[in-house]
């Protein structure tokens, strides 16, 4: 019997097949970069804000405590945006006619909120609550990064699942003492395997990962 197709075509079927492979896992890799690249998910991009707020001048250099202006991060899933009067207990008194702080001054006038720009922000799908982070001796810098050295505010983490999932898995890694919570320059310690599991058996942390815990 006469041989249908010429001996070439084994050759271009080899081709054809590893070169969808290369071509499909190629594409994988390209998406992977593109969905952990600054582009995608803002790490390390200072969002623009109606007032130039600073976190390393107030927070790290003057040593503002956080819960100053985020009132509500020790009770509540919402840290807490603060309102207009809290940046006016100090700017009443002190840079009164800089120029940058007009809408800090327009916003207590006419009695309308800044329109801040969200840096961190979750999809809706997503509950997560600040409150029993902060209870369990979860610092801020933990998820926020280093806040005190940021001049303008931008996103230190990708607050992707699997991010969450590595602190939820070995919250022994990141827990720290509860008096140190809200330090923005602290820095875990040579021993933090032994003291991480101290506190994970004294302040009660569960190895939470199931998907009900943030998917509700």
């Amino acid at each position: 019997m006469a041989q249908i197709f010429h001996h070439s075509t084994n050759l271009i079927s080899r081709l054809t097949i590893y070169g969808s492979v290369f071509i499909l896992g190629l594409l994988g890799f390209a998406l992977y970069e593109i969905g952990m690249s600054s582009y995608y998910t803002n790490v390390n991009v200072a969002r623009e804000q109606p007032v130039p707020f600073s976190h390393k001048h107030h927070a790290g250099e003057l040593g503002i405590d956080c819960r100053y202006c985020h009132t509500s991060v020790e009770k509540s899933s919402f840290a807490g945006v603060p309102p207009t009067q809290t940046c006016m207990t100090c700017h009443s008194q002190i840079w009164t006619n800089a120029p940058m702080l007009e809408p800090v001054r327009a916003s207590y006038r006419d009695d309308k909120s800044i329109s801040w720009t969200r840096v961190n922000a979750l999809p809706d799908f997503v509950y997560f609550d600040h409150s029993i982070h902060i209870s369990k001796g979860i610092g801020c810098t933990t998820c926020h990064g280093a806040v005190a050295e940021m001049p303008l505010t931008w996103r230190a983490n990708t607050l992707y699942m699997s991010w969450c999932l590595e602190c939820h898995r070995a919250p022994e890694k990141y827990v720290r003492p509860k008096s140190e919570v809200f330090n923005p320059h602290y820095q875990a310690p040579p021993n933090q395997a032994e003291l991480g599991l101290k506190l994970v058996k004294e302040y009660k942390i569960q190895k939470l990962t199931n998907c009900s815990t943030c998917h509700r």
